[in-house]
């Protein structure tokens, strides 16, 4: 067995894993109970997509996947934050 058939294997089991965590993260997303574990299911779910962008971009080789993982990351941070403290003060805007 190769290094490269061993890689491609690894990579292709990782995906898989974050397919199955972004399922079960988008399940407490919509499922709650409260606010807060929304946000943190949100949280997750943009982590492991953007891990996923990460991954396919190893296995396809492009750099092009891993500015989209960037530019998702920033985005999902961004949108934690502005939860969280609306959740903290009622308003995002001061």
């Amino acid at each position: 067995m190769s290094a490269a058939t061993v890689l491609d294997w690894g990579l292709g089991l990782a995906q898989g894993m974050l397919v199955l965590a972004m399922a079960l993260a988008a399940w407490r997303m919509l499922r709650g109970p409260r606010a807060q574990d929304r946000i943190l299911g949100l949280d997750t779910l943009y982590l492991n997509g953007m891990l996923t962008i990460v991954v396919h971009g190893m296995r396809t080789g492009s750099g092009l996947y891993f500015e989209a993982a960037l530019i998702l990351g920033m985005i999902g941070f961004t949108a934690t934050v502005a939860l969280a403290k609306f959740l903290m003060q009622g308003e995002v805007i001061q």
